[in-house]
C-alpha cells in the first residue's frame, strides 16, 4: 500500500525548490543598489574632483598612441568661450532641467537629421559612457543626466564639457584646441576664435578652425551672433 504524502510536503517542496530563485532575485537587487549608490557617490564626486580619461580618450589613447589634452578651470578659459558653446550647442542651456523638449522635438520631425542633444547629456555620454547609437546607452544617459543636473551647478557641466570635448583627432578640451589652433592659452581667445572653436564641435575630425570651410565660416558668424545675444539677453547668467 502507498504510503500518502504527509499533509504540507508538496508545498515545502515548491518553497524549496523556489529558494535559489529568489536568493538570486535579492542578489540582482543588491547589485542593482550598489551600482546606482556607486553612480551617486562618482557623480556627486565630480561635482568638485575633475573626471580622468574617460572611455573614448581612453581608446582614441590606445590608438594614435598619444593625446593632447590638459584640464583648466572655467575661471582661466575667455569668458566668450563658454557663451560660444552653449549659443553653437545649446541654446537653452541656462532653462532646461538636463533635457531640451523643443530641441528634441525638432530632432525628431527632421527624422534624425540634426541632434537634439543638450551640452549636460553631451557630458553624460563623454565622461561616463561610450559613443555610438543604441538604445542601452540612450537609457542610461537618461537616467544619468538628471543626476547630474541635480549635484552639479550649470557652470560645472560647461567647465567639464570644455575639458572634455573633442575639438581634433586626438586633441580634447578647450586648453588643448586653443594651442592647437590659434597658439594662444584659452584665457586669450577672442571672440572669432572662440566662435571657430565652437562651430567644429560637431566634427571635429572634418572640420577645422584654422582653416575654415565656407560652411564653418558661417556657422562661426551666426555663433558670434548666438553669443552676443545670450550675453546680452541674460543667458548667460547661469554659467557667469
Amino acid at each position: 500500500m502507498a504510503k500518502r504524502a504527509k499533509p504540507g510536503a508538496k508545498k515545502r517542496g515548491k518553497a524549496k525548490r523556489a529558494r535559489p530563485f529568489r536568493r538570486l532575485f535579492g542578489w540582482a537587487v543588491r547589485l542593482l543598489a550598489l551600482a546606482v549608490v556607486l553612480a551617486l557617490v562618482v557623480v556627486l564626486a565630480h561635482s568638485r574632483l575633475n573626471p580622468t580619461l574617460d572611455y573614448y580618450m581612453w581608446s582614441e589613447e590606445q590608438r594614435l598612441g598619444s593625446i593632447d589634452r590638459h584640464w583648466v578651470d572655467i575661471e582661466d578659459v575667455a569668458p566668450v568661450m563658454a557663451r560660444s558653446i552653449v549659443a553653437a550647442e545649446d541654446a537653452n542651456f541656462c532653462s532646461h532641467w538636463g533635457f531640451d523638449m523643443n530641441a528634441i522635438r525638432a530632432a525628431l520631425e527632421e527624422g534624425g537629421g540634426r541632434g537634439g542633444s543638450t551640452v549636460t547629456q553631451q557630458v553624460v555620454k563623454n565622461v561616463y559612457l561610450w559613443h555610438g547609437r543604441s538604445y542601452a546607452r540612450k537609457a542610461l544617459e537618461a537616467l544619468l543626466t538628471p543626476v547630474v543636473e541635480t549635484f552639479w551647478s550649470k557652470r560645472r557641466i560647461l567647465e567639464v564639457y570644455m575639458n572634455v570635448a573633442e575639438f581634433d583627432e586626438g586633441v580634447f578640451g578647450v586648453e588643448a584646441a586653443a594651442r592647437h589652433y590659434f597658439g594662444v592659452s584659452p584665457a586669450r581667445l577672442s571672440a572669432l576664435q572662440a566662435a571657430r572653436l565652437a562651430a567644429i564641435l560637431p566634427a571635429p575630425q572634418s572640420w577645422s578652425a584654422s582653416q575654415p570651410s565656407n560652411y564653418v565660416r558661417r556657422r562661426t558668424s551666426s555663433i558670434m551672433d548666438g553669443a552676443a545675444t545670450i550675453a546680452a539677453d541674460g543667458r548667460a547668467a547661469c554659467f557667469e
